[in-house]
Order: C-alpha cells, then sequence, then structure tokens
C-alpha cells in the first residue's frame, strides 16, 4: 500500500509535499503545469477588513506514467481548505440538482434498489443529493462542515465529521451496511484515499455499489480548464487511473456516465469484482481516453494552451479597459479563485464578482484580492459594459437568465478560447 507522505509546517500551516503517486507510490512523476501560488479558495475575508497577511500554495500537476493518475502537488491540511463555515452549497445551482435527481434514476434502474435500503453520502453538504432517495430509501449523510446543519434541518439525518474509521462504526451500529455509498465531488478531496476506500469495504453489503462522481480529466485537457486546478482537487481522475485505484482494493468498474456538473465530470458505478455484468460503456469510454489522459505530449500541448489562453484573456481585457468600460464578474465559484489569481485580475480590472442572493459568498473578497462580492441585483442596476462569466462552464444556462432578468451588456467567456458574447 503507498506510503503515507510527510507533512510539512510553514508557520502555523501544514501541508504534505507529494513526493511519490497517492494511488501506486511510483517516485517517478512528471511536471504538466505549475500556476504558480494560489491561496486557499474559499479563505475569503470580509469586505472592509484590513489586508493582512494570506497563505498561498504552489499549484503544480504531476503526471504518474505507472497507474495515469493526474494529482496536485502539495496536499494542503483540510481544516485550511475545508473551513467549518464552508460557503459551497450543492442545492443552488440547477445543474447539479438535475445531475442528482439523474443520479437517482439511473441507480434505481441499474440497480434495482428495493425499499428502505441505505443510502450513505459522503461529503453530503447540504443533502441535495440524498433528498432524492428519501421518498423510498433510508438515507445519511456525513460531512464535515456547518452546512450539513441545512441538511438536518430538512429531516436528513447528517453527521456532522469526516468519514473515517470511527465514523464508519458510529454507521454501521446505528443503520447497518448500506447498498450505496456515494461520493459525488468530494472522492478527488479526501487525502488518505485507500483508508477511504477500505472503510467503503467496511460500510457497504455484499452486493453494495459504490458510486463516485468526479471531475473529469478528459474535458479538463480538452477545453483547457486550468481554473479547476487548485487544492481541493488532489487527485484528477480518468477511468484508466480510477480503474487502476479501485482495483487494488477489489472493485471492479462496471458502469460510467459522462455527466455535464462542472464543465465536464463522470459518474462510476463499482463493486466488488464479478459482482455485476461490466456494460459496454467502460470499454467504449476506457478507448476515447487512450490517446490523451494516457499521452504526456497531450499533457504538454495542454500547457502550451493553459499559456495562450491566459495572454489571450490580457489582450482582451486590456483593450476593454483601455477604453475605460466596467467589467463585473458573474459569480464567485471556488475556480474562478485560480482564474483571477493566475491571470492576474484585481479590483482595478473587476469592479465587483457577482452572486445570486443567499449565497454565503456575498460580503466577502475573492481569495487573494480585494475584489468584492455582491448581490448579483447590481449587475441589473448599474448596467456595466461586459460582466465576464466566471461560471463559464454553464454560460449556456446563465446567459439566458441574466438577459430575462434585464442585463443589457455584453459577456466575456474567458475559457478554453477567450471571446466575448454580444
Amino acid at each position: 500500500m503507498p506510503k503515507r507522505h510527510k507533512r510539512t509546517t510553514f508557520g502555523t500551516k501544514s501541508s504534505t509535499p507529494i513526493e511519490s503517486c497517492q494511488t501506486c507510490n511510483n517516485t517517478k512523476l512528471k511536471n504538466i503545469i505549475f500556476l504558480g501560488y494560489l491561496p486557499p479558495v474559499n479563505t475569503m475575508p470580509m469586505i472592509g477588513s484590513i489586508p493582512h497577511e494570506q497563505p498561498s500554495y504552489p499549484a503544480q500537476l504531476l503526471y504518474c506514467n505507472k497507474c495515469h493518475l493526474v494529482q496536485i502537488g502539495l496536499i494542503v491540511d483540510p481544516q485550511i481548505i475545508f473551513p467549518k463555515e464552508y460557503p459551497y452549497t450543492s442545492g443552488t445551482t440547477k445543474i447539479l440538482r438535475d445531475n442528482f435527481a439523474d443520479l437517482y434514476n439511473e441507480s434505481k434502474r441499474l440497480l434495482k434498489l428495493k425499499k428502505d435500503e441505505l443510502i450513505v453520502d459522503i461529503g453530503s453538504n447540504d443533502g441535495t443529493l440524498l433528498e432524492n432517495f428519501t421518498p423510498t430509501q433510508r438515507v445519511v449523510g456525513v460531512t464535515p462542515e456547518d452546512i450539513g446543519t441545512l441538511a438536518i434541518e430538512k429531516g436528513i439525518p447528517t453527521l456532522l465529521e469526516y468519514f473515517t474509521d470511527q465514523s464508519v462504526q458510529k454507521l454501521l451500529k446505528k443503520y447497518g451496511k448500506a447498498r450505496i455509498v456515494t461520493a459525488a465531488n468530494v472522492f478527488a478531496h479526501i487525502e488518505d484515499v485507500h483508508s477511504v476506500i477500505k472503510n467503503f469495504k467496511n460500510i457497504l453489503s455484499p452486493n453494495g455499489v459504490f458510486i463516485s462522481e468526479s471531475h473529469y480529466l478528459l474535458p479538463l485537457i480538452k477545453t483547457v480548464q486550468y481554473d479547476t486546478i487548485y487544492h481541493e482537487h488532489l487527485r484528477y481522475y480518468s477511468l484508466h487511473s480510477l480503474s487502476y485505484l479501485l482495483a487494488m482494493h477489489g472493485f471492479e468498474v462496471f458502469h460510467v456516465k459522462k455527466i455535464p456538473s462542472h464543465g465536464g465530470s463522470f459518474r462510476v458505478y463499482a463493486a466488488k469484482k464479478g459482482q455485476y455484468p461490466v456494460s459496454k460503456t467502460v470499454k467504449k469510454l476506457l478507448t476515447e481516453e487512450k490517446n490523451v489522459v494516457t499521452n504526456e505530449k497531450a499533457f504538454r500541448q495542454f500547457s502550451e494552451n493553459v499559456l495562450l489562453s491566459k495572454l489571450k484573456l490580457h489582450s482582451l481585457l486590456y483593450k476593454i479597459k483601455k477604453q475605460g468600460k466596467r467589467i463585473y464578474g458573474i459569480s464567485a465559484p471556488s475556480r474562478a479563485s485560480t482564474l483571477i489569481n493566475y491571470v492576474g485580475i484585481d479590483d482595478k480590472i473587476l469592479d465587483y464578482v457577482l452572486e445570486v442572493i443567499g449565497s454565503k459568498k456575498i460580503g466577502k473578497y475573492i481569495p487573494g484580492t480585494i475584489i468584492p462580492v455582491v448581490e448579483e441585483k447590481r449587475l441589473f442596476e448599474d448596467q456595466p459594459e461586459y460582466a465576464l462569466l466566471l461560471s463559464w462552464h454553464i454560460a449556456q444556462e446563465l446567459i439566458p437568465k441574466l438577459r430575462e432578468k434585464g442585463y443589457k451588456g455584453k459577456f466575456i467567456i474567458p475559457l478554453p478560447s477567450p471571446r466575448i458574447v454580444s
């Protein structure tokens, strides 16, 4: 089993340099790209607070040519990147709500779920995923952040702690074995992945299924999504690398589906080897990946494309600001922090970033800057000439909504190739 990496302390903050692959322990990792030093994407000071020293961490992607895992070069203490007041809520994005409804319908059909079987969601956030199962199944969520209280208020049992050996024992004692364990957008975030899979095995019934959803490496490379490189994401899975990891623990991937969330993700079903027939979706996706996620030449081209995209966005913003025009940012997902800090956008370029009412990010600054996050209504009141879509990956959903609400200016779509949309 891969060794644990040595944690190093810088001041009062601890981090773990990646010296060997998180999956297979290979020490000969290849550099893909280095984006500089980035602040934690959810460390957001209050508007009006005096700027003070904030930590930043190297953002480097590494590739293992043995198991094909792409991974971040430094693991930051989870208490820093996932604070108790973690501001992200799953239920605020329609594309995620629709995706979780699809997960429910697909798993019900594929697995022929029976009434009252237990569903456990790891990193359950506000309970949006589990809400779909509540009419017919028993459910329980596990999440360390305070946001889990929202799920409890909805009547969804939630354990407010990390998914550990101890929490698994609590779950087993109170609820028994699970038919399904889900991990949507968290499986790539947890440091000791082998211990996590061991705990999945312990809580799953003999015919139990692990369903993961992760940001997918293939569209990340193809559509130059450097903005999804930040320290929450420890691993960037392809089907090649994820299958390798799960096979180390006796799991077999038997179904896979590409999904639209987060600019391109994939949903993977895995169970004890031989428990379920392997669908054609698995071989099809492995073939599609072959010349990209296992090809160092493709990674070199990705690095070059990132540089050119950054320079093109700089050029576009320069022309707009030279004319004295205003630019407001639309939405503040975690990926916005990477884009803004890597490109070098400050409050002289971007006057505000706008969030929908109710967002816990309103009233704070974008990490590493003093760009304020304010309510979306300012866009319609001020009518800036340009709106930079920081959630560019859902532009087709956002633009019609903003037009309907009355915005009359032009949109800047920053990736994969920066452009203006009238």
